[in-house]
């Protein structure tokens, strides 16, 4: 699943051919992603790209006419294509800009979010970006936060950096990879994190982040920008995908074990 610096890279990709184009034409195919698609889409026609913005793992655009809220879900990205490129089998939805330009959302597992919201809307008070906590990089994000928000937790660090409402954008492969760089067991109780272990976690997961957008995000099945470039940020994976291999730290072998369904990887030494 793209995670934060994915869709900070596919954001950022679309932004430049989207800002201030009036959009010509919307087009949705009759398959259904996380939620079929509303005719009202169609709204966003004729209207001017104001703003495109990432809230999370969402990319929201403002227009004249509206807001669209895109969620990649497990499979899906967008690309910036010339209009007169062929319908791919895959390709669900598209926004064409009286430029020729087309950014067109392809998704094989159909997982993605499409929505609209009109302009008497606030999209942030709305169902899903409401409930979300404070990004990465806010100034809310602060280590007497995630502390406060921590101990009222039993569940484990791994699975509460995870968890949306206590900030956004650490998925799976970050959050394995952050907590091997605090050298924070995965394992280990929320409710047992340190102050000092907050300090640091509040500090590497932004220049964790930060570093694989730099790279391109990580591209580990699938996943490529607006460009079609891969990722190149899964070269500086320390332990997330590397079970079975030397630590490259220690030389001790990474371990993997399943949390909430997901897989998480760590040096059972550097770890404890």
């Amino acid at each position: 699943m793209p995670e934060l610096p994915e869709v900070e890279v596919t954001k950022r990709g679309i932004e430049k051919p989207l800002l201030n184009a009036i959009i010509s034409s919307i087009y949705f195919d009759d398959k259904s992603l996380r939620k079929p698609f509303s005719p009202d889409l169609k709204k966003l026609e004729k209207a001017r790209v104001l703003k495109i913005e990432r809230r999370a793992k969402y990319i929201l655009i403002t227009t004249t006419n509206g807001y669209l809220l895109l969620h990649l879900g497990m499979t899906g990205h967008l690309r910036v294509l010339d209009q007169k490129t062929p319908m791919d089998t895959h390709d669900h939805f598209e926004i064409s800009l009286q430029s020729g330009v087309s950014i067109r959302y392809n998704d094989i597992r159909r997982f993605g979010l499409v929505l609209y919201f009109d302009k008497t809307q606030d999209p942030y008070q709305c169902e899903p970006l409401k409930s979300l906590g404070p990004e990465p990089f806010s100034e809310e994000f602060t280590s007497e936060y995630l502390y406060s928000r921590l101990h009222r937790l039993k569940k484990s660090i791994k699975q509460a950096l995870m968890d949306n409402s206590i900030v956004v954008g650490v998925g799976n492969i970050y959050a394995s990879e952050v907590l091997f760089l605090t050298k924070i067991s995965p394992l280990t109780p929320s409710n047992k994190i340190t102050q000092k272990q907050c300090d640091s976690l509040v500090e590497q997961i932004p220049l964790l982040l930060k570093e694989s957008i730099k790279k391109g995000g990580t591209t580990i099945r699938d996943f490529s920008g607006a460009d079609g470039k891969l990722g190149y940020f899964v070269q500086n994976l320390y332990v997330y995908g590397h079970e079975g291999e030397p630590c490259r730290i220690c030389g001790t072998k990474i371990v993997s074990t399943v949390q909430g369904q997901r897989s998480t990887f760590y040096c059972p030494h550097c770890q404890k």
